[in-house]
Parts: C-alpha cells; sequence; structure tokens
C-alpha cells in the first residue's frame, strides 16, 4: 500500500476502502480456499446462493461489529482458526463424517454461518490495522465490507466457470478428490505456521514495553540542545512524547522505527488551555520521517503514535533546538487507548 494510499484511508476515503476490501478478499488464500470447499459439489445456482449467502452473512455480521467497537482477537490464533475451517469444509465435502467418524456430519448450513462468523473476526483485525476515520468509522467498515463481497462474487465467479467445465470431464471425480485432500493439507499447515507464529510472537504482542530514554536527558534549560529518546509503543497501544517550547522557538527532527509502520499525529497544544484544543502539523503512517518546527504558540508539542501491530514497536528519536524535555513517556495499555483527540501529557 502507497503512502498516498494510507493518507487517503486516514482522510476518509471510502471508495479506497472498498479497494482495498475486495483486494484483500482477492488476495485472502484462505477465505478463498474456504470458499472454492462450500461451492465444490453445488451446481444448482439457488443452492449457490443460499451457502454462500450465509458465509456473507456470518462474517459480515462480526466483521461489523468488532471493528466497530474495537475487539481485539490474536491475530496468529484467529487465522488458525479459520485454517482449521477450511480443513472443516474439505473434509465434510469428502464425507469424511461417516467415511472416516462413522457419524452423521453437522448441518452444513449452520457450520457455514458460524464459521463465516470466524472469518469476518479474521477480516475485522485486517481492517483495524488501518488508520480508521474516528467521524465516519461505521461508512468506513460498511465500505470495507461491501469490497470485500465483490471480491467475493469475482473470485466465485471464476471457480464456479472452473468446475463447471472440469465437472464435465471423466476425470473430475479424481481431481475432486484431489483437490478436497489437498484443502486437508493445506489448512493443516497453515494452522501449524499460525500456531508456531503465535507461541514466539503472540503473547509478546500483548506486552506492554515501557518507554525509555538511550541518553540522559542533558538540561531542562530552554536553550539549544539535542537529545536522542527511545520510546517503546506497546502492541494495539500507543504513546504520545511532548516537549515544551516557546512561541517562536525552533525544533529539528527525525524519528524511526525499528522496522514497523506506525500512525502518527505531529500536533501541539497552548499553554494553559482548558478547551482540549490543539493544533496537528502532520500525520500519517510511517517508519521513518524527518522535519522542523517553528512552534506558533507556546505550550507542548510532540507526537502521538499508534501501533496497530501485535509486537512493540521502537522509535527513535533524535531532536534538536530550543525546547523543554518533559518527563519519561508512559505507554498507553491497550484497554487505556483513548481517541487520538485527547492527548494526555507525559
Amino acid at each position: 500500500m502507497s503512502e498516498a494510499d494510507k493518507q487517503a484511508i486516514i482522510d476518509g476515503g471510502n471508495l479506497l476502502y472498498m479497494w482495498i476490501g475486495a483486494t484483500h478478499m482477492l488476495s485472502g488464500y484462505d477465505h478463498l480456499a474456504f470458499v472454492f470447499g462450500i461451492i465444490f459439489f453445488l451446481s444448482n445456482f439457488r443452492d449457490i446462493v443460499k451457502y454462500v449467502s450465509a458465509f456473507t452473512i456470518g462474517h459480515s455480521i462480526t466483521l461489523i461489529y468488532a471493528t466497530f467497537n474495537g475487539v481485539q482477537l490474536n491475530y496468529f490464533l484467529i487465522d488458525a482458526v479459520i485454517a482449521l475451517s477450511v480443513c472443516y469444509i474439505a473434509f465434510a465435502n469428502i464425507d469424511g463424517f461417516r467415511k472416516y467418524l462413522n457419524i452423521n456430519p453437522p448441518n452444513m448450513m449452520l457450520m457455514i454461518v458460524g464459521l463465516g462468523l470466524i472469518h469476518g473476526f479474521g477480516l475485522s483485525t485486517r481492517l483495524q490495522e488501518l488508520p480508521l476515520s474516528e467521524d465516519s468509522l461505521l461508512l468506513n467498515i460498511i465500505s470495507f465490507n461491501v469490497g470485500i463481497e465483490f471480491g467475493q462474487i469475482t473470485a466465485l465467479a471464476v471457480m464456479l466457470l472452473l468446475i463447471a467445465a472440469w465437472r464435465k470431464r471423466h476425470s473430475f471425480k479424481a481431481f475432486s478428490l484431489i483437490a478436497n485432500y489437498s484443502l486437508i493439507i493445506a489448512g493443516g499447515l497453515l494452522f501449524l505456521m499460525q500456531m508456531h507464529d503465535f507461541s514466539h510472537d503472540g503473547e509478546k504482542g500483548n506486552v506492554a514495553v515501557a518507554a525509555e530514554l538511550t541518553q540522559p536527558i542533558k538540561s531542562n534549560q530552554m536553550n539549544a540542545k539535542q537529545d536522542t529518546i527511545t520510546v517503546t509503543v506497546p502492541a494495539r497501544g500507543d504513546v504520545e512524547y511532548k516537549l515544551i517550547l516557546t512561541k517562536g522557538a525552533s525544533l529539528q527532527y527525525s524519528w524511526k522505527t525499528d522496522g514497523a509502520e506506525l500512525f502518527f499525529d505531529f500536533h501541539g497544544e497552548p499553554k494553559g488551555d482548558e478547551t482540549g484544543y490543539f493544533e496537528s502539523y502532520s500525520k500519517s503512517t510511517e517508519s521513518v520521517l524527518s522535519g522542523s518546527l517553528v512552534a506558533p504558540f507556546e505550550g507542548t508539542h510532540g507526537w502521538y503514535w499508534k501501533n496497530n501491530t501485535q509486537s512493540p514497536v521502537r522509535v527513535v528519536l533524535e531532536i534538536k533546538g530550543a525546547y523543554q524535555l518533559k518527563q519519561k513517556p508512559m505507554p498507553i495499555l491497550p484497554e487505556e487507548i483513548p481517541a487520538p483527540k485527547v492527548h494526555d501529557s507525559l
């Protein structure tokens, strides 16, 4: 995704949300594999619409609900369950419940709705990694979901054409067995991959790491100086770092992360203001940035960083100019995340 696209997302470009939703579905091999399993043996148009609609209803419910309410699930665990859903649908296609377990299979319609709910949580996890607009959040979510459906319909049309063409061949029976056993194997491998990633990264992604200084504060006097500060932004959390500047004071800055991109808002708040007013100088999603500022008023000026990833992100900030450092920053825990316009002084 280009920086221009990210900025458009921040500004609430709903057509772009639709585009991202469509491309995400078309590149989401786990979701596509599940849809492929659903329609594999369906030849009646009514049945196709019925079962695909059940999946759509299921994933739409949790996509909208989880994103709108900020419900966070572990990225790796939810993808692991989605991988098992691929195994399930393929196992049902080969009549595995009767052949290998000697039981009747569960109601397919109910299972597709239930598994669709799980897929919706996975889609929501992806959507919540984007810098959503607070002013039109629900519309952004709906636009993304509409894009998901466009992508699903496009992929579905291609799948149905290929399966319909192959169904007329004598080799279709053999192909169906190979295809569904392959889905079971692929889903199993994907499950193991996600659980491996969870065991290595999932737990540390929930640890809020305290911000630290790489160099001691050199001076608290309002004269020209230079500092290097390291701030660790916790997984699914955010942090602010503030400086005190007098009106007309100059500041040069540069910061970079340890690789991941963060949403940031570089802003200032006038001294003594109690209305909550702040002036935003720039905001985007970056992993490295540099620039300068001449303070338009006396007050606090600094950065708000939001981390939408599953792991802590370290930011190295270098500043030079006439400023006063405030106290050492502390991370905002994920469950305490305020709206971006609420800035706690640090």
